[in-house]
């Protein structure tokens, strides 16, 4: 069993190996995306988070997932091209993963596992938000409901 995020190693978009380790000290947020859901407007306010706090540890890295309603059923090219040219996304965003069931990827079994919500564990939509502390431990979930804007105070509080 995994103790922190620095555990954990994923793929890239471009499909390269992305580990966690390398972020230890940092505050990271990690999101479920997709590019045909209602929510999908919220990669402008996460772009806006890792930019405005990417100086002083902030990293904001997304997931692409096609399990709610086949909202990302795109290739990683068409999500990269779509996140680049319509929000200028510039966070890392990595290879699409399924985050609910038995095919979730290890990384989001253990995110459940460490801040589930009043429901139970599983994930109920895209751009459900994870907030992990420097010590790589997850310190907060956030709803799909709730805008990248108004995280700030806990980023800020995780930041100092």
């Amino acid at each position: 069993m995994s103790n922190s995020l620095y555990d954990f190693t994923v793929d890239t978009i471009e499909n390269n190996q992305f580990s966690f380790s390398q972020l230890k000290g940092k505050v990271v947020l990690i999101v479920n995306t997709a590019s045909k859901c209602g929510f999908t407007a919220q990669y402008a306010g996460l772009e806006a988070l890792y930019r405005n706090y990417k100086a002083e540890g902030l990293i904001v890295i997304g997931f692409p997932c096609n399990q709610f309603a086949h909202q990302e059923p795109g290739s990683a090219a068409e999500i990269a091209e779509f996140c680049s040219l319509t929000y200028g996304v510039s966070f890392p965003m990595m290879a699409k993963v399924d985050v609910n069931g038995k095919t979730a990827h290890s990384l989001y079994r253990w995110l459940r596992k460490q801040a589930p919500d009043l429901l139970g564990d599983s994930i109920k939509w895209n751009f459900t938000k994870f907030l992990v502390g420097k010590d790589g431990k997850t310190v907060k979930r956030f709803a799909p409901t709730v805008e990248p804007e108004s995280l700030k105070n806990d980023i800020e509080h995780f930041l100092s």
